[in-house]
């Protein structure tokens, strides 16, 4: 009989994923998850160091959104809000509403992150032209970031090497600097940001016209290239810069929203107030797919008169089982102190990873909350940086290997310089973190010894 990695290798294409490399060994498979842990066909444990991708807020295993989903689906399984309401959906916008910052008071439910980043996208553009200001239909986003696969949320992506085989994309797609202080020529050798990577944003603005930009798309924490935290004073002067020029500020919070930040939505945590929020991921816990955008009554007053109408939809956006269970998953956070436990315990976290300095592959570590990443580096004292072959070699050929070996689950990445990425489900506590951490300083030692051998 087929075994399912065997069928897996066969029939299922799995996502980012070079198919080629299960040539010559099994496709992992998982087969269960309990708390921070998931088991694999062979019954091996692993801690999910990456909570499934940035999801798993209140950890595997939960019965109680099982339930909710069931009773759901026993209840009203599907319809759409198309003209419609239902109540999963009515209650659930009324509750994000009340954790959102600001006049967020409306919430569009799309099936996924980047189904809300496009959203977001489309919404900024008739916006404006309902206000007559039709020039404005720009967006800009910074490099490294990512904000999703579809031809909009890719056009705002600014990791070249995945944006390539579809080129060409959207226009008026623009970038700016990243906050990435680590090689920051501007600042990493200074006591503090100089924000001209703030700056850069209003200098863009002017470049390309006040008049053509509808809106700013940001992560309060960006993810590709390793958890860039915003230095003092950032978020401040970009809001300062949004209103100079009247564009919109879209905070993407596919990942930093639910907890991720120690509280529910990472604007809060860094205190802006942007004009949109996406969402995703965290909201539901990973349990049931869902998404959506977060808008200020300043944004939906034009679509309150009944002549317009915002013209975009999907079959499953606000699927009711989904809702429910993203109601069920908020009862936990509530119940659970969810976003409690992430402030009282990310301080120990920071502190243990920190402590990998002392490994020469280590070069920074950066993040906040339950997202923190190592930056990997071929010397400390200069920085220096991989070359494309070595940076494969040590991620592809070592590193992942060898941390799945160990039982951990963490990503191991390259879309900017060589990073390792943490961000275990938010139930996580004391003995995770050392087993993180045992298991990182016994790898990466054993790399850095490996590696010298090598280019010695």
């Amino acid at each position: 009989m087929t075994s399912l990695s065997e069928q897996a290798q066969r029939h299922l294409w799995m996502h980012f994923t070079n198919l080629g490399s299960f040539a010559d060994h099994e496709v992992p498979v998982i087969a269960r998850g309990e708390g921070c842990y998931v088991y694999d066909q062979h019954g091996k444990r692993y801690l999910d160091g990456l909570s499934g991708l940035f999801t798993v807020q209140v950890g595997h295993g939960r019965t109680e959104l099982a339930e909710a989903a069931r009773h759901q689906a026993e209840t009203l399984g599907y319809f759409p809000i198309w003209s419609f309401a239902h109540e999963p959906a009515i209650t659930l916008a009324a509750r994000l509403a009340e954790y959102a910052p600001g006049d967020l008071n409306r919430v569009f439910f799309t099936p996924t992150g980047g189904d809300a980043v496009e959203t977001a996208i489309k919404l900024s553009r008739q916006y404006w032209k309902l206000k007559g200001q039709h020039s404005r239909t720009k967006v800009i986003s910074r490099y490294l970031a990512y904000h999703g696969t579809s031809i909009g949320a890719l056009s705002l992506t600014g990791v070249p090497a995945i944006k390539t085989p579809f080129e060409p994309l959207m226009p008026g797609a623009i970038k700016v600097q990243t906050p990435y202080r680590y090689r920051c020529n501007d600042c990493m050798g200074q006591s503090a940001c100089t924000l001209r990577c703030a700056d850069d944003l209003a200098l863009r603005i002017e470049m390309e016209g006040p008049d053509t930009v509808a809106a700013v798309f940001m992560e309060p924490v960006q993810n590709t290239g390793g958890a860039f935290t915003p230095p003092e004073g950032y978020w401040k002067r970009v809001r300062e810069i949004c209103d100079e020029y009247d564009v919109l500020l879209v905070s993407d919070e596919v990942i930093s929203a639910f907890g991720r930040f120690g509280e529910m939505f990472g604007s809060v945590r860094y205190g802006y107030q942007p004009d949109m929020i996406t969402f995703a991921k965290g909201v539901t816990s990973g349990y049931a797919a869902l998404g959506g955008v977060m808008v200020s009554d300043r944004l939906a007053e034009p679509f309150l008169a009944d002549t317009n109408t915002f013209l975009q939809g999907q079959t499953f956006g606000a699927h009711p089982v989904s809702c429910a269970v993203a109601n069920a998953n908020l009862d936990i956070f509530e119940r659970e102190d969810i976003c409690g436990h992430v402030r009282s315990n990310e301080g120990r976290f920071k502190a243990l990873i920190d402590g990998l300095r002392d490994i020469p592959l280590v070069g920074d570590v950066r993040g906040d909350g339950y997202f923190l990443a190592i930056e990997l580096v071929t010397d400390q004292a200069s920085r220096g940086v991989f070359s494309d072959e070595q940076a494969n070699r040590l991620l592809r050929g070592y590193l992942s290997p060898r941390l799945y070996e160990a039982g951990l689950i963490c990503r191991a990445d390259d879309r900017a310089e060589p990073v390792i990425t943490l961000s275990p489900p938010l139930i996580a506590g004391d003995e995770e973190f050392d087993f993180i951490e045992r298991t990182l300083r016994r790898v990466l030692t054993d790399a850095s010894h490996e590696f010298a051998k090598r280019d010695a």
